[in-house]
């Protein structure tokens, strides 16, 4: 049977490297949008969020959210066609039609004049 060679720590390091390049290029080419396309800063973003997920949610009451971060600017358009807004991430656990709770899933809201336009992470 042929042994396996594992490979030399320089071309560990090179691929390691490699991945981390082009992690910075494929963040290079997408920057922030300017914030004046945005519209005014949420400041009431959690409000917002919490009375878009009650017509989200199977049952909203049950929903524990832990807040990923401030909003921040986004362009979720597609081919083109821009979508500005705030971005808001944040993880639930809600209670499905089971009555269990589903775990902390992640998912994220695109705001623009106290509305949310966008959501993600909700299978639409």
């Amino acid at each position: 049977m042929a042994r396996l060679t594992q490979a030399p720590l320089r071309v560990k390091l090179l691929c390691v490297l490699s991945m981390f390049v082009a992690a910075l290029a494929a963040t290079a080419d997408n920057p922030p949008p300017d914030r004046a396309l945005c519209g005014p800063f949420p400041t009431n973003y959690k409000e917002v969020v919490w009375n878009w997920l009650q017509g989200v949610l199977l049952d909203a009451d049950s929903a524990k959210i832990d807040w990923q971060g401030e909003p921040r600017p986004a362009d979720l358009g597609k081919d083109g066609a821009h979508l500005y807004g705030w971005l808001v991430e944040f993880r639930v656990n809600s209670r499905n039609r089971f009555g269990a709770y589903t775990g902390k899933q992640s998912h994220g809201a695109l705001i623009r004049n106290d509305q949310v336009v966008k959501g993600l992470g909700f299978g639409y």
